[in-house]
């Protein structure tokens, strides 16, 4: 505490993010990183803008990013005015909480979710209610429809559970709250589907009031390069401009801009390297099962899981014992799962045989 504090700060409990460990021979499945490299056209498009010219560094980047604007509008074909993008999901995201979410009546989002949210609203004074998940963790889109709704937001898959809503039912939802901002967070929502992704960016044409936010950092690999966007109708994309250029018209630097245009461009590593992940996550849920574990279904790169026999904070520690890093939360619910990355073949591998010996 300090007296120089402005009064928010005092109020303020921030996000705690996973953990990023220095240890050797370190297997980390914690914060839900892709386990394979970008693609090499990323690698090749900052090097390219850096030969080219590296003055250029000297001046600022496209205000409007552009370049990156022109690729997801073309991957997801949509007109380019309907994009914004950003520095990261969780940017794009701050700027929403700002630009949509505050109204008379309070935002709506589930109990268990990504810890960000309540966060955001302590931050912005947004008033919020917590809607409890069902029994087996998940959405249950009637929870929302009491008529108190000033918007809503959750993520699909929802986080940490990894459990989808059906498109149908987001479509319900829409159609139910005409006059509330929806927004679905689809960070992870490239794993949910083999031939078809079930990402509501679908859903946005026929529905004004639908804002969908993804990010480049799990489906393709750029964690580090902190790249985000959002898709919505005109009006909304113009609210999170405003909030935008009222904070920084510069959100994304020119390697940034570059490299994540090339990953939104190379469809065909983007497809391979989340085909992979899926096949990794259902051989490691079963993997699991045969383990004792009750893993919840999962649409997303990690699987949420605990085991009636062992207290999940004891198998975390003693997997970190074993250079594994899992997350682990303390929240009522969910206390006694394990949240798991899905990592190579390899490195899930090694989690299992170590988790059998643990387990004895």
């Amino acid at each position: 505490m300090s007296r120089f504090w402005s009064p928010v700060v005092h109020g303020l409990t921030p996000y705690v993010p996973g953990e990023q460990p220095k240890l050797a021979n370190l297997v980390k499945l914690n914060t839900n990183e892709n386990p394979y490299p970008p693609s090499p056209r990323v690698l090749a498009a900052i090097h390219a803008e850096l030969g080219a010219d590296a003055d250029r560094l000297k001046l600022y980047p496209d205000p409007l990013g552009s370049q990156l604007k022109a690729a997801v509008a073309r991957h997801f074909d949509v007109p380019a005015e309907w994009v914004f993008v950003g520095n990261s999901s969780d940017e794009v995201l701050a700027h929403t909480f700002q630009a949509l979410l505050k109204h008379d009546k309070p935002l709506l989002f589930p109990d268990i979710t990504y810890s960000f949210y309540p966060v955001y609203c302590g931050l912005y004074g947004i008033d919020y209610r917590a809607v409890p998940l069902a029994d087996d963790f998940s959405i249950r889109v009637d929870d929302y429809l009491a008529g108190d709704a000033g918007a809503v937001i959750f993520p699909n898959p929802n986080a940490p559970t990894g459990r989808l809503l059906p498109l149908a039912e987001v479509e319900r939802l829409a159609a139910a709250l005409p006059d509330a901002p929806i927004v679905i967070d689809e960070a992870y929502v490239d794993f949910g589907g083999l031939d078809v992704i079930p990402t509501a960016v679908a859903l946005v044409r026929r529905f004004p009031n639908i804002l969908v936010t993804q990010t480049l950092s799990k489906s393709r690999s750029l964690a580090g390069l902190r790249v985000g966007f959002a898709i919505g109708q005109p009006e909304l994309i113009e609210a999170l401009t405003r909030v935008k250029d009222s904070f920084n018209s510069y959100p994304l630097d020119r390697l940034a801009l570059v490299g994540a245009s090339a990953a939104m461009d190379d469809e065909a590593w983007f497809d391979e390297t989340r085909r992979k992940v899926i096949a990794s996550r259902e051989q490691l849920a079963a993997d699991l099962a045969g383990l004792g574990f009750e893993v919840l279904p999962s649409a997303a790169n990690f699987v949420f899981a605990r085991h009636p026999g062992h207290d999940a904070a004891a198998l975390s520690a003693r997997l970190r014992e074993r250079s594994i890093i899992v997350r682990h939360f303390k929240a009522a619910r969910i206390d006694q799962f394990l949240r798991i990355t899905v990592g190579t073949d390899e490195q899930c591998a090694l989690l299992v045989d170590a988790l059998k010996a643990i387990l004895g």
